[in-house]
């Protein structure tokens, strides 16, 4: 953080923060009005119309369904790429449900910030129900 600015890379550090504290109204406190929040993105149970969560209202609601209910979320970043006012950040998410099952959901997570300094798009690429692949392709002799 230079200046005082924040990043967007210092929002999704807050951002994580915030949902492993458990901390909901700092947590939505970090995004715009109209911000959108895809995790993950396309059709699923946590969002089946596959178009995400807009707006405060519906990003709120995305916190007392997906992240209120869990008992323990920690990120695990392995990379970080900032690019201008976006942020991908490569790794891991494990989370504690109640009663104590643990899963660990690895993606890649994107941030954009907005002109006033707040959390304008949250996008998870994961996949859910399965495990990421890894295509490889043998090299050509």
């Amino acid at each position: 953080m230079a200046s005082g600015v924040l990043t967007v890379r210092d929002l999704a550090r807050r951002s994580q923060a915030a949902a492993g504290a458990k901390d909901r109204a700092g947590w939505l406190g970090l995004f715009a009005d109209e911000a959108i929040v895809e995790d993950p993105i396309g059709p699923s149970p946590l969002s089946p119309d596959g178009r995400g969560h807009r707006g405060a209202a519906a990003i709120a609601t995305f916190y007392d369904t997906v992240i209120g209910r869990v008992d323990r979320i920690h990120f695990e970043i392995e990379r970080s790429y900032l690019c201008g006012n976006e942020v991908a950040d490569v790794g891991s998410i494990h989370i504690t449900m109640p009663g104590g099952q643990t899963t660990e959901v690895q993606g890649v997570f994107t941030y954009r910030s907005d002109s006033s300094g707040k959390i304008a798009a949250l996008r998870a690429y994961w996949e859910f129900g399965g495990r990421p692949t890894t295509e490889t392709t043998a090299p050509r002799g």
